[in-house]
């Protein structure tokens, strides 16, 4: 099987969705031919996968954290791509490098199967800000989607939010994220570690935001939660740990809440190893995003048996079940830093939580791309069917 899959960003660009992409192409590898169809961000080529990798011309856009690629405009990335004898063709969003997807698709008349990871309206309204801008821009993805052979979700929340808001018609199931994470062996060596690394006290509770640093993903909630604990005379150091358009804003906040001497700013980590050791370090990882679908820090944290503390109504909460596998609380500064307090002060309840979390949300991506892998032959053969029913139509109506 030749698969494609198509993304409108990469490497070195980081975020869920590019990480999704990474994952699907590795674990696939080991059953087809995979190839991803990605930008060239910042010059930047990628060699160092087990997966083929085309890339093609983009341009930086000023004070925006993502390139634009540009695959209609780039000769030799259409020369290449027209070389490929793919199967099927899966994207991963609804913008210029993945519409060039889409066509090869039509065209070759082979299986186009597209996952939606984002809230899109959201994005419109921050960008465009116009209402009847964001509408059409919104109507686009949406026409988008409604040309694909079947939609994945990624979980149910997105499912009826794409049905029942936007009238996506297509077949569309849940197809979850997952991570290639896995739990630390020597926790109590990972711990030192990393208060070695940030001057942490080992008795010091620490919490953690992992991800783009984006004031849209609700930062600011954290930070005033915060400073209400640090009124209350709660001893704290939280990381944050990402890198974003809104890192000075950021900093700028922390200041104005008299939080510089309890936050520390990581910056962008790559290092799985690390990662998974921050994790388990946290007491708990805050995440109050109400942007995120389903976000794969909370299944990164689950690994380490560390839970999160979400908002209520919150899309990337969907499947949380309150003080069993997770923690939420209303979206507002008070009941959020009154979470904090409640589960801190109570370790039979936190202890219980970390392992539901581990138990409900850990999933690798090496059993999760096993049924994505047959989905594929799934969606293969029906397309195969339909091509000789509608040869045999012909034949008939000729005759």
């Amino acid at each position: 099987m030749n698969i494609g899959l198509f993304i409108d960003a990469f490497y070195p660009m980081v975020d869920g969705v590019i990480n999704v992409v990474d994952n699907y192409a590795k674990e696939l590898s080991r059953y087809a031919d995979v190839t991803v169809f990605c930008p060239l961000e910042k010059g930047v080529k990628i060699t160092d996968k087990p997966y083929k990798i085309v890339q093609c011309f983009s341009f930086s856009v000023p004070n925006f954290d993502y390139s634009i690629p540009l695959p209609f405009l780039d000769v030799k990335f259409k020369r290449l791509l027209k070389k490929y004898k793919l199967d099927i063709v899966h994207v991963h969003s609804p913008f210029n490098l993945c519409r060039k997807g889409k066509r090869y698709a039509k065209k070759h008349k082979i299986p186009l199967v597209a996952t939606i990871h984002s809230q899109y309206k959201k994005d419109f309204e921050k960008v465009l800000k116009l209402k009847l801008s964001t509408k059409l821009a919104t109507f686009s993805i949406i026409s988008f989607f409604n040309s694909c052979d079947e939609c994945w979700t990624v979980n149910k929340g997105m499912l009826s939010l794409y049905k029942n808001q936007f009238n996506l018609k297509p077949n569309c199931v849940v197809v979850p994220n997952a991570t290639d994470h896995t739990p630390i062996q020597n926790v109590e060596e990972a711990l030192k570690e990393i208060n070695d690394l940030y001057n942490l006290e080992e008795n010091t509770l620490t919490f953690l935001y992992v991800g783009r640093i984006t004031f849209q993903k609700n930062i600011p909630l954290i930070l005033e939660a915060l400073a209400i604990l640090k009124d209350k005379g709660v001893d704290f150091k939280m990381l944050f740990v990402g890198s974003g358009s809104d890192e000075e804003k950021l900093t700028e906040y922390v200041a104005k809440l008299n939080l510089t001497s309890n936050a520390i700013s990581c910056g962008k980590i790559t290092d799985k190893t690390l990662l998974q050791k921050l994790y388990a370090r946290a007491k708990l990882l805050l995440f109050p995003s109400l942007y995120d679908a389903n976000s794969l820090v909370q299944i990164e944290s689950a690994c380490q048996k560390t839970p999160t503390l979400f908002v209520e109504g919150a899309t990337t909460a969907c499947e949380i079940i309150k003080d069993k596998n997770g923690f939420l609380a209303s979206p507002n500064k008070t009941s959020y830093a009154d979470e904090i307090l409640r589960i801190i002060s109570s370790d039979a309840l936190y202890e219980n939580v970390c392992q539901g979390c581990y138990k409900d949300l850990y999933l690798t991506w090496k059993q999760s791309v096993k049924s994505v892998f047959k989905e594929y032959q799934r969606l293969i053969e029906e397309k195969n069917n339909a091509k000789t029913s509608s040869k045999r139509y012909s034949r008939l109506k000729k005759a």
